[in-house]
C-alpha cells in the first residue's frame, strides 16, 4: 500500500488583530457624544476573533487623526458594552460609548470640530488601525429653558417658557428654541418650530382633539464652522471629506426640557353665529319666516340650533335635529304675532356656542 501527500507553504500564525469597523457613527446631544459601531468578528487575516481586547476611543482636534495620543475611554469586550443584533438579520452586534465634551473644550473651540475614531485591540494591546473617522461640532450648548408649560386652548396647545437672553454669542454662533411634539400612537418626535427671543410663546394649531401629546423644548446652537477639511453640506455628517475650504453650518441640540404632557379635551364651543336675518314670506303665500345667517367656519362644526321667543317669554329651541346649513324656515306661525329668533353653533363633541344677536319679523293679520 502506498500513499502521497502534498505539502504547501507554511501558514503563519494569526496576529489576532481585529478588523477595524467601517461604520462608526456619532451624534451629539448637549455635552454628550453618542458613538456606535459594529463589533469586529473577523481578524485582518480573515480568522474569527477569538480573544478580543478592549476598544480604544480616540478624540482629536485634527481634521484627520493619525494617532491616538490620549484616549477618552475604553470599551471592554463585555456584554455591557454591546447591543445584540436583531434576530433573523445580517446585522452585527453593536457597541456603544458616550463621551462627555469638557466645557472648556467647547468654549475654546466654538467654530471647530472634534474627530472621533475607535481602535479595536487584541489581548496584547495591538491593533490594525482606526475605524472610519467621524466629526462632531464642538460649539457650546445652553441648558433647556426654565418654566416650560403647555395648556389646551380653543386655538390649540399653547406652549410658554422663559425666553432668556443667551450669553454674548461668540462669532458664528446663534441660538434658537426648538419645539418637539410626540404622540403615543407614533412614538416619534416631530419638530414643530424654531423660535427666537424675544418670545417665549408658541401655539400648536395642528393638534387633533381627544389625543395625548407630549412636548419638549431644547435650545439649539447653530455654528458656522471654520474652513478646512470639514464635512460638506451634501455629505453625511459621519463622513470626513478631503475637499478643502468647505464651509459647513451645524446645529447642535442642548438638553431637553422636562416633557409636558397634555390631553386635548375639547371643551371649547364654536364661534357664535353672526349676520342673522329674518324675513316673512309675504302676502298670498303660506305663512313662513325664513332665517339666514353667516356660515360658521369651525372645522369641527356639526350644525346649528334655532331658538324662538314671543314677547318677553324665554327662547325655546324649535329644531329637533341639528341644522346642517345656515338657513331655516319656520312655518309654525300665528297671525298677528312677532317672533324673535337666535341661532347657536354646535361642534362634533356637543359643545354649543352662545346665541347670536336676535332677528325678528311680524306675521300680519289676515
Amino acid at each position: 500500500m502506498s500513499g502521497c501527500a502534498s505539502i504547501g507553504a507554511p501558514v503563519p500564525p494569526s496576529l489576532e488583530l481585529p478588523k477595524p469597523p467601517t461604520d462608526l457613527r456619532a451624534t451629539r446631544k448637549g455635552d454628550k457624544v453618542y458613538l456606535t459601531w459594529s463589533v469586529p468578528t473577523k481578524t485582518t487575516d480573515r480568522q474569527n476573533v477569538r480573544r478580543p481586547g478592549p476598544t480604544r476611543i480616540c478624540r482629536s482636534l485634527s481634521a484627520m487623526m493619525s494617532q491616538c495620543d490620549v484616549p477618552v475611554g475604553n470599551v471592554a469586550p463585555t456584554r455591557e458594552s454591546t447591543k445584540p443584533a436583531t434576530p433573523g438579520t445580517n446585522q452585527k452586534m453593536q457597541a456603544e460609548f458616550i463621551d462627555t465634551i469638557p466645557a472648556d473644550l467647547q468654549q475654546q473651540n466654538a467654530t471647530r470640530m472634534a474627530t472621533y475614531a475607535v481602535e479595536p485591540l487584541n489581548l496584547d494591546a495591538r491593533s490594525a488601525g482606526f475605524s472610519n473617522q467621524v466629526q462632531i461640532a464642538l460649539a457650546p450648548t445652553l441648558p433647556p429653558p426654565p418654566n416650560v408649560d403647555a395648556k389646551v386652548s380653543a386655538d390649540g396647545v399653547v406652549l410658554t417658557w422663559d425666553c432668556e437672553t443667551p450669553p454674548i454669542e461668540p462669532a458664528g454662533l446663534r441660538y434658537v428654541y426648538r419645539i418637539y411634539r410626540r404622540t403615543a400612537d407614533k412614538g416619534t418626535d416631530v419638530k414643530l418650530s424654531d423660535e427666537t427671543c424675544p418670545g417665549g410663546r408658541y401655539v400648536d394649531h395642528t393638534i387633533e382633539w381627544q389625543k395625548n401629546y407630549e412636548y419638549r423644548i431644547t435650545v439649539v446652537t447653530t455654528t458656522t464652522l471654520e474652513k478646512g477639511l470639514l464635512p460638506c453640506p451634501n455629505a453625511s455628517s459621519d463622513e470626513v471629506t478631503t475637499i478643502p475650504n468647505c464651509i459647513h453650518v451645524a446645529d447642535i441640540e442642548g438638553a431637553d426640557s422636562s416633557p409636558q404632557q397634555v390631553f386635548t379635551n375639547d371643551t371649547f364651543p364654536p364661534a357664535v353665529p353672526t349676520g342673522l336675518q329674518a324675513g316673512f314670506s309675504g302676502p298670498g303665500q303660506q305663512p313662513f319666516i325664513d332665517l339666514v345667517w353667516a356660515p360658521d367656519t369651525d372645522a369641527d362644526l356639526a350644525g346649528y340650533n334655532v331658538y324662538r321667543r314671543e314677547g318677553n317669554s324665554e327662547p325655546q329651541k324649535i329644531n329637533t335635529e341639528l341644522i346642517k346649513s345656515p338657513a331655516y324656515r319656520d312655518t309654525n306661525l300665528t297671525s298677528g304675532k312677532t317672533y324673535f329668533y337666535a341661532v347657536s353653533a354646535v361642534d362634533l363633541r356637543g359643545n354649543e356656542s352662545g346665541r347670536s344677536e336676535e332677528g325678528s319679523d311680524t306675521v300680519p293679520n289676515h
